[in-house]
């Protein structure tokens, strides 16, 4: 029988419920897959169905809506959504899908979910898979000391004034599809995927928002210090596990620079540069991500 996609809430135990996306039997090996702004779990459903079929791992495929996304509980204060909050929900998650992840993958602020979790407990998976998602250590360097980050990154400071959500809904979410046709044109952004996409953002661009205004890792202005005003101590950075970062090269808003350095921090690491490839690798390329992960599992 093919896997088929499970939909369901999932309670964790601190009071929050994550609306997740599944495939194959609980018991086999976990996969976790972790969105980005301005996705949804849904933007893994190639993975989850390839990863679930028996010649290609049979795995338990997990991808949860993160807090303040789809159905998930989506609070409405600014300070749920800290960094600790989001990763304390990632590993009740974990906890409850058999306590240690065969991979944690991720992408854009799942990647910001992941690295911190791989940080600071990294008992609860094996490896580690990135897709254009800035390691933080080499993100705050970029945003107080590299001009090209910080043009590239000035969208953040759009996305924390109180009235983003009202101009990321206005003309049918003009400025959000925007983000995906800037790059390229998005060919791969169906009628259909456009409706998937209206339909979260509906519920959850208050949410998505609020990460940014929760996070000071942005680039600073003349009224706020942002990434300019932190200091993150090197215990806080460093990734004790095989990491894989894919990282397409078209990306205008997270720029390779970002990946000089990481080795510093990831002593573990393969890279591979997609060219031709922006920050919706998982959209543009999903069959080439699938073959990059199954490798990296092999290992």
């Amino acid at each position: 029988m093919s896997p088929r996609i499970e939909t369901y809430a999932q309670a964790l135990p601190h009071g929050i419920t994550l609306s997740c996306r599944a495939t194959g039997e609980r018991g086999r090996p976990v996969l976790m897959f972790l969105h980005g702004f301005p996705e949804a779990a849904f933007v893994w459903d190639a993975l989850l169905l390839h990863f679930a079929k028996p010649e290609n791992g049979g795995f338990r495929c997990v991808a949860p809506n993160l807090r303040g996304y789809e159905k998930s509980t989506r609070p409405s204060e600014v300070s749920a959504y800290r960094a600790k909050h989001l990763v304390a929900d990632i590993a009740e998650l974990v906890a409850i899908e058999g306590g240690r992840l065969d991979c944690l993958v991720a992408h854009d602020w799942g990647g910001a979910v992941a690295w911190n979790l791989a940080n600071q407990r990294p008992a609860l998976l094996k490896k580690l898979a990135i897709l254009n998602s800035p390691h933080p250590g080499t993100f705050l360097r970029d945003l107080r000391d590299d001009p090209r980050q910080q043009q590239a990154s000035e969208y953040m400071n759009f996305l924390v004034r109180p009235d983003a959500e009202a101009q990321l809904r206005a003309d049918d979410h003009a400025r959000l599809f925007g983000f995906f046709t800037h790059w390229g044109g998005a060919p791969w952004l169906t009628e259909a995927l456009k409706q998937q996409y209206r339909e979260v953002w509906d519920a959850s661009l208050e949410g998505g928002c609020n990460y940014y205004r929760a996070s000071p890792l942005r680039p600073p202005t003349p009224e706020e210090p942002g990434a300019a005003a932190i200091e993150l101590p090197r215990s806080a950075l460093t990734i004790d596990l095989p990491t894989l970062v894919l990282w397409g090269l078209d990306d205008g808003a997270l720029l390779p620079g970002l990946l000089e350095g990481l080795e510093d921090y990831v002593p573990q690491l393969t890279v591979e540069k997609v060219p031709g490839a922006s920050h919706w690798i998982v959209h543009e390329r999903p069959d080439f991500v699938a073959d990059r992960l199954a490798a990296f599992l092999a290992q």
